[in-house]
């Protein structure tokens, strides 16, 4: 009788990163899902390094590993020389190297899991490509808006002008006048 063991995508899409731009998993976590030991993966990829290309699989540097510490939240296994931790930085799996793996590791469980890995990186594929449709419509959205915004407020700048009371015309003063007596102007007359 065949043992299956269904692995949650969840289990395996938390254990995802983003690393210089590309979506991976850490070897320890690809040891555990395939059902080997992290040690005897490791040396599988040494004696096939031709089948890891960089865009395959890549040893992160100490810098990268620290960033992502936080996020993983567990032990290491104690190495030799009482140190404690690894020895190296680990190696980083995309999903074509997970496959490449699979194919390379001898365990019967490693096929099986390699398939439900393929399955979560497509998942978050597919998620990503959503979110950046979604981030492009919500942007045409906002631009739309906003262009809108600016003709309301031009229409309510019309209205408010519109609603101001036209400015008082000049009036007349109220009573008499006085006149420039017309001696003045009979003066200028006989002068010319």
């Amino acid at each position: 009788m065949k043992r299956t063991s269904i692995i949650p995508s969840e289990f395996i899409e938390q254990r995802i990163f983003l690393i210089r731009g590309q979506r991976v998993m850490l070897d320890f976590h690809l040891a555990q899902l395939y059902g080997v030991p992290t040690k005897s993966l490791n040396l599988a990829v040494k004696r096939n390094a031709e089948r890891f290309p960089p865009d395959f699989a890549f040893r992160l540097t100490r810098k990268e590993f620290e960033q992502i510490q936080d996020a993983l939240r567990f032990q290491f296994e104690t190495s030799k020389g009482g140190r404690g931790g690894r020895r190296y930085q680990p190696n980083v799996f995309t999903e074509h190297g997970a496959i490449m793996l699979a194919s390379v590791l001898s365990a019967p469980r490693a096929v099986e899991a390699s398939i439900y890995v393929v399955r979560a990186f497509v998942r978050l594929r597919n998620l990503l490509a959503t979110h950046k449709e979604l981030a492009r419509k919500l942007a045409g959205l906002e631009e739309r808006i906003s262009k809108h915004d600016a003709d309301i407020q031009s229409i309510i700048a019309a209205i408010r002008q519109l609603m101001e009371p036209p400015p008082p015309k000049p009036r007349r003063p109220i009573g008499f006048g006085v006149e420039e007596p017309k001696a003045a102007y009979r003066a200028t007359r006989r002068k010319t």
